[in-house]
């Protein structure tokens, strides 16, 4: 069994395997699972549905491999992923194509994606040479003391589908920059672009056997893989982006094992619209930030408020616009809304807009499934009490609600249990930093709409939307034990 690589628009092999040891391998059950393009329905290829004796083989694979790969020189592995920069921008348009056919990802994500895939590679391979820790200053005479960081041994990244090249790298790339080995579990509906294509990335870049580990499995059946994962003795860090409820269960098992998690969960993110803000910027921001990748990203505007002088017109213009955008085929370069992931979640958002407008709801734009799309929906009036107020609702739907002021909004948006990324705004600047001070969320954006990443940043929420912060800059906080490390230059002279 081989990793798929898609040619022109198809998949060249039919089977995706485990990538363990540096070796392509099958399952232990034999097993496999049809993976299904979200727009065609076409089946791109056969999976490996893994189990937990896959992970238990991944992990001991990564166990072994991580002594060699921790003493490796710093050259080395800087090398290692400026080359893996250079094959991931080499193959850029069969990625596009990839992205689109597995995940419905239209050419506006799909470039996002690859940008910061390969800006994410080039920046790790600086990590290698960062400093790996201080003097510190000590009262005992003669004594000279350091804090050092050092690799913490096997992590186990468990990344989601919708930004699958992004969140899988995020979740590989800074572990392996800093000496660890890591086993990637991918979203059963992305198993190629968020775990296969990496694989092979990092085969051909010269990743040494063991370092980075790819253990796939059907839908449904992650909890043996994730569990196998928790219990490993060898993994000593989890990193998992998804949703607050699995997020959840998982941070909960980790506790027991005592395994520290970074998690970056789900959102229900504001953008504020003041009312002195420029009225056709605001529009476009808005419908950006709340309609890419049809809405299936996790930074995606949920919930939009327009101070009252503002509000009327800004809904004119902004379900005009919403309206209008073309929908259909991913592989379109003009398609901006595609099809959501699978039935299930179109399922999940024509029940949630059907429930909001029997409790009083209005469609301003969209509300209308067109299987595999949902459209572009802006909904106004919505109740406090209906679902998709509530939670995080995953797809093209965007809540419009005017507030008598930017402060009213604030204290809106912190009502809510969620706290990624929220955004304001605004023609006064300094009135948009003192609302981001206000706003209880891990990142704000003035003057901006929410989706916003760079590979370096401190990327993570507060409250139910996890804890923890990817970044390149950050990395080392999260993926390395700092140990304190004394000696001495004369001997010591003890009491008895």
């Amino acid at each position: 069994m081989a990793g798929a690589q898609p040619i022109g628009g198809h998949w060249g092999r039919p089977r995706i395997g485990h990538f363990i040891g540096g070796e392509w391998c099958e399952p232990v059950s034999g097993r496999t699972y049809p993976n299904r393009s979200p727009w065609s329905g076409e089946t791109l290829g056969e999976v490996a549905a893994g189990d937990g004796e896959d992970a238990d083989r991944a992990v001991a694979a990564a166990g072994e491999a991580f002594a060699g790969w921790a003493r490796a020189l710093p050259g080395e592995r800087q090398q290692i992923f400026l080359r893996a920069a250079g094959i991931l921008e080499r193959r850029g348009g069969e990625v596009l194509g990839a992205l689109a056919a597995e995940t419905g990802c239209g050419r506006h994500f799909g470039e996002i994606q690859l940008d910061f895939a390969i800006k994410l590679l080039r920046q790790a391979a600086h990590l290698a040479y960062q400093p790996a820790g201080e003097l510190l200053p000590s009262d005992v005479p003669g004594t000279q003391a350091m804090a050092v960081r050092r690799p913490v041994g096997v992590v186990a990244a468990i990344a989601p589908w919708n930004a699958s090249l992004t969140l899988s790298g995020r979740g590989i790339v800074g572990p392996l920059a800093l000496g660890n080995t890591v086993v990637l579990k991918p979203s059963e509906e992305a198993p190629y672009t968020g775990g296969a294509l990496w694989a092979e990335i990092f085969e051909e870049a010269g990743l040494p056997a063991g370092a980075l580990n790819v253990v796939t499995h059907a839908p449904g059946e992650a909890g043996a893989i994730a569990d196998a994962l928790l219990a490993g003795p060898s993994v000593k860090r989890i990193n998992f982006t998804g949703s607050t409820p699995t997020g959840r269960r998982l941070a909960e098992k980790a506790g027991r094992h005592l395994k520290r998690v970074v998690l970056q969960l789900s959102g229900q993110n504001p953008l504020i619209v003041a009312g002195d803000a420029d009225l056709g910027y605001a529009v476009d921001a808005a419908t950006f930030g709340a309609f890419v990748h049809q809405g299936q990203v996790c930074m995606c505007a949920r919930r939009i408020y327009v101070e009252r002088p503002l509000a009327d017109a800004f809904a004119e213009r902004f379900a005009a616009r919403v309206a209008a955008l073309p929908t259909g085929d991913p592989a379109d370069p003009a398609t901006v809304v595609g099809p959501v992931i699978n039935e299930w979640a179109l399922a999940l958002l024509d029940r949630r807009v059907k429930e909001a407008v029997g409790l009083g709801a209005r469609v301003l734009a969209g509300g209308v499934p067109a299987p595999p799309c949902y459209p572009a929906t802006v909904l106004t009036d919505v109740p406090d009490e209906a679902e998709i107020a509530q939670g995080e609702t995953f797809g093209p739907v965007v809540v419009l609600e005017p507030v008598e002021s930017a402060e009213q909004a604030v204290a809106r948006a912190n009502g809510s249990d969620f706290g990624l990324v929220a955004s304001v705004i605004t023609g006064d600047s300094r009135r948009g930093l003192r609302l981001a001070a206000a706003l209880d969320v891990g990142i704000v954006h003035v003057n901006d709409q929410p989706v916003n990443d760079e590979p370096h940043m401190p990327f993570g929420g507060v409250k139910d939307s996890g804890w923890g912060r990817f970044g390149t800059g950050f990395a080392a906080e999260e993926f390395c034990e700092l140990q304190w490390v004394t000696v001495r230059d004369q001997d010591r002279a003890f009491p008895f």
